[in-house]
């Protein structure tokens, strides 16, 4: 995947990445601060399990943000000239059907920050985004996972609303 493609969001997705970075420099870091004065007040920092604790969220939360920081910097949205209605592109709305079980299901492929298969975001760079990338309406794609192999049709292709 190139650099441009992992740089392009849907307007959903970067909005969603601001404010988990918003979040966590605001909220989660007061309530990270706040554990660390608690604990503190405990006396003796040596043997004190919950300051430790309280000093890794503090490194973890620095370390997503800085995470954020750095993705959001160069990030895109996409814009919607460059989604194909022919053709599986970044941002399309795809329905595939599940050629064993005849059962259809609508996705929408996006970068690999966004993926979130609980809501019907496919991160390109999974084996179901990967098999569909480039193809078009009608096709027939086989995708190799760690449970098998499945055949889905490509039934739709359309840009989100």
């Amino acid at each position: 995947m190139s650099e441009n493609e992992l740089n392009a969001f849907t307007v959903e997705g970067l909005k969603r990445l601001q404010d988990e970075l918003a979040e966590r420099k605001t909220v989660k870091a007061a309530e990270i601060s706040e554990r660390l004065k608690d604990a503190r007040g405990q006396g003796d920092l040596t043997e004190n399990s919950e300051y430790d604790d309280a000093k890794e969220a503090q490194a973890k939360n620095e370390a997503r943000v800085m995470e954020l920081e750095e993705i959001l910097k160069n990030a895109r949205v996409i814009d919607e000239e460059e989604i194909s209605k022919t053709k599986v592109s970044l941002g399309s709305l795809v329905t595939l059907r599940d050629e064993q079980t005849k059962e259809e299901a609508q996705y929408s492929l996006v970068n690999p920050n966004e993926g979130d298969i609980f809501m019907n975001r496919i991160s390109s760079d999974s084996p179901v985004g990967q098999a569909i990338l480039g193809k078009k309406k009608g096709q027939i794609v086989d995708v190799q996972t760690t449970s098998g192999t499945f055949k889905y049709k490509i039934t739709k292709i359309g840009k989100p609303e």
